[in-house]
């Protein structure tokens, strides 16, 4: 979630029951570790262009708050590690690549305590806004390590058939106390990049307009924007990514915004801020 230009971060909705579901990987031991790409994977990843990149201006839904059945349109959508792709749906893999989520702070702590983020004092890192703690990106070796463990998810997303990743959280750098360093994170967001496309998947730059002019050297292939539209960004997306960039308002009139300037070049959806599923209470998409 970008918070360069926001006064009040709203961005990246809550996973609406997806505790539950990842609650259930980490209980069978899904996803959780794996080995470093090796120089011979890397080599052999294919070239951006021979990816398979998500069409622009198509049809788009946001269901990290929980999997639902899509409508017939959409053919763009994202979703958690923990669910799975959609058939005949470009799915995104989406992956909080900097920092623990909640529910899976003890498993940090117990496997890798050394990767969170601590201040002078010992204590944890927080980013408040969703109780999620820091990943500590400072070093070469802690990259390193981080990038085995979060390569991993991504391991898995191949796997389980979905065509790209979205590594949330690549600004942890701005909530850090002054602990990390943009160098810090865009050297780990490359290292991802190169797990992303070893494996055959496109990797998306989420949010941090702010590493638009890093994405090339990063190795980003399209964009997540979350609310771009209120925040006046689409543009820098687009200029990136051309109309291969997923946005996601939550505001009515940020919508009606982000529709009457870019609804004809970009996939552009209304979702409530929790990203509820279909059928639960205040559940909301609208496209343009």
């Amino acid at each position: 979630m970008a918070s360069h230009r926001t006064p009040v971060r709203l961005r990246r909705g809550a996973r609406y029951g997806a505790a539950l579901g990842l609650a259930g990987a980490l209980g069978a031991g899904v996803l959780l570790s794996g080995g470093p790409v090796t120089p011979r994977a890397v080599a052999a990843a294919p070239a951006a262009a021979s990816l398979s990149l998500p069409r622009g201006n198509a049809s788009f839904d946001y269901q990290l708050g929980g999997a639902y059945k899509p409508s017939a349109a959409v053919k763009v959508l994202s979703r958690d590690r923990s669910d799975r792709p959609v058939a005949g749906a470009y799915t995104i893999c989406y992956v909080n690549g900097f920092q623990a989520q909640p529910e899976q702070l003890k498993w940090w702590q117990r496997k890798h305590p050394d990767l969170l983020l601590r201040d002078a004092r010992g204590r944890l890192v927080i980013d408040k806004d969703w109780n999620e703690a820091l990943l500590d990106t400072s070093t070469a070796a802690k990259r390193t390590r981080l990038a085995s463990v979060v390569g991993a998810w991504i391991d898995g997303c191949s796997r389980h058939g979905f065509k790209a990743i979205e590594p949330d959280n690549l600004d942890s750098y701005a909530r850090s106390k002054g602990l990390l360093t943009r160098a810090d994170n865009v050297a780990l967001a490359t290292l991802l990049a190169r797990r992303a496309h070893a494996r055959g998947l496109a990797i998306g730059q989420k949010n941090s307009v702010e590493l638009i002019p890093k994405a090339k050297r990063i190795g980003f292939d399209f964009a997540v924007a979350e609310e771009c539209g209120r925040y006046d960004e689409c543009g820098e997306y687009v200029a990136a990514y051309g109309s291969r960039v997923f946005v996601i308002e939550y505001r009515a009139r940020d919508f009606a915004k982000a529709c009457a300037a870019w609804g004809k070049r970009l996939s552009i959806v209304q979702r409530n801020l929790d990203l509820r599923p279909r059928g639960a209470s205040g559940y909301l998409r609208k496209a343009c």
